[in-house]
């Protein structure tokens, strides 16, 4: 597993800015965004839309260019990665969790994840254990359309774990949830980060959740500020 050691962050953003648009519609998104994630941590950014909390999921997640500061992973500067060796990087590395489970259409539960390590080079991936892990063994035979939202979400939990990555990357994972599921589904998301060891980031507008997180930021107006320090059950 690509876990870093403690005295390397999973995740450190430091004076990270990033503007968006030409001309008079140019709007800094991130504004000297500095940020330190340690391994088996989960942080919740949470904010208005618009604030700057995808960008800086995409900086994170080495989809996009940074305009000034550093962006690290696992101790590897994005900046140094070409595209080719960013790619390679996004799949050893990093994991993706988007709304909805985001899965394919086509593909059995146990399939989303056998194409996820194939893509990474590992044509030996076993996905009953990371189901189990998510609850969902028995629906490893199932398509997204024959499961619920809550179930959606937890394939893409376990589809997001395949390569071993040091950071998980979470986009709203709630959006389409009650709050039963959005609390299940988020439980399960501290779960995987304290037993694998993988920092977890996760963006969302569902305060109800963030009594599972171990920190939590507020972004305005591309500026990232603490915000609380969870008392919950983690």
């Amino acid at each position: 597993m690509n876990t870093p050691t403690a005295a390397v962050p999973a995740l450190e953003l430091a004076n990270v800015t990033l503007e968006l648009g030409d001309g008079d519609g140019r709007v800094r998104a991130l504004d000297e965004v500095s940020l330190t994630v340690q391994a088996g941590e989960f942080v919740a950014i949470v904010g208005p839309s618009g604030s700057g909390k995808s960008s800086l999921l995409a900086v994170a997640g080495a989809l996009s260019p940074v305009d000034a500061g550093t962006v690290r992973v696992h101790g590897t500067d994005l900046a140094t990665l070409r595209s080719g060796a960013a790619a390679r990087f996004r799949l050893s590395t990093i994991g993706f969790v988007f709304q909805s489970g985001n899965l394919i259409p086509a593909l059995t539960a146990a399939d989303q994840l056998r194409l996820a390590g194939r893509l990474a080079g590992n044509r030996a991936v076993d996905p009953a254990p990371l189901l189990d892990a998510v609850g969902m063994a028995h629906r490893a035979g199932n398509r997204p359309g024959q499961l619920s939202g809550g179930e959606r979400q937890r394939v893409g939990i376990a589809r997001a774990l395949v390569n071993e990555p040091s950071l998980l990357l979470v986009d709203e994972p709630t959006a389409a949830l009650d709050r039963t599921r959005s609390h299940e589904v988020v439980a399960l998301l501290a779960e995987q980060a304290r037993r694998s060891k993988v920092a977890v980031v996760m963006v969302t507008h569902d305060h109800d959740v963030l009594e599972h997180c171990d920190k939590v930021f507020e972004m305005v107006d591309g500026k990232l500020s603490a915000v609380a320090a969870s008392t919950g059950s983690r």
